[in-house]
């Protein structure tokens, strides 16, 4: 079973560098884009700019995380019919798929319609919400993700 080894390692690698990916927008990307007159020395683009950027580098990423989603639907399926089933592994995986799921096909959807109207639309308290909700999902995403590598090294590895 070396071959499902190798697939676990890819697997794990992959769920790491989502991890990496989502932690690394999160925590560093947004703050630097949304405040750009820190770095530039003056307000050159508006929130609404800052965000159209910051949207562009999200389009890009949702291929990223769709990708991660179906490998986790096809690793953690094929586990699940080999009855080598973990709780912990089920939920996080779970959890992620959906929060992976929520982002790019409601979230990243509902806030480019709303860019798409125009910068006022951006103002209102409905996109305000929307926004939140989307930086809820991520953080959830990350805690899920992690929890899942966790599980899978501590399975795989933990054990020999």
């Amino acid at each position: 079973m070396k071959i499902l080894r190798w697939i676990d390692i890819f697997y794990i690698v992959l769920l790491g560098i989502t991890l990496g990916a989502v932690l690394t927008l999160g925590a560093f990307v947004a703050p630097t884009i949304f405040h750009s007159e820190e770095y530039l020395g003056k307000e050159l683009l508006s929130h609404y700019q800052e965000g159209l950027i910051m949207t562009g580098i999200f389009l890009k990423t949702n291929n990223l995380l769709n990708i991660t989603a179906f490998i986790i639907i096809l690793r953690e399926s094929y586990s699940f019919k080999m009855f080598q089933r973990d709780k912990v592994v089920l939920a996080s995986a779970m959890t992620a798929v959906f929060a992976i799921f929520m982002f790019t096909l409601y979230y990243t959807p509902d806030i480019l319609a709303y860019q798409a109207a125009g910068e006022e639309m951006t103002k209102s308290e409905i996109f305000a919400n929307i926004h939140k909700g989307s930086e809820i999902d991520f953080m959830l995403l990350a805690f899920s993700l992690a929890v899942l590598i966790a599980r899978r090294l501590y399975l795989k590895f933990g054990k020999e």
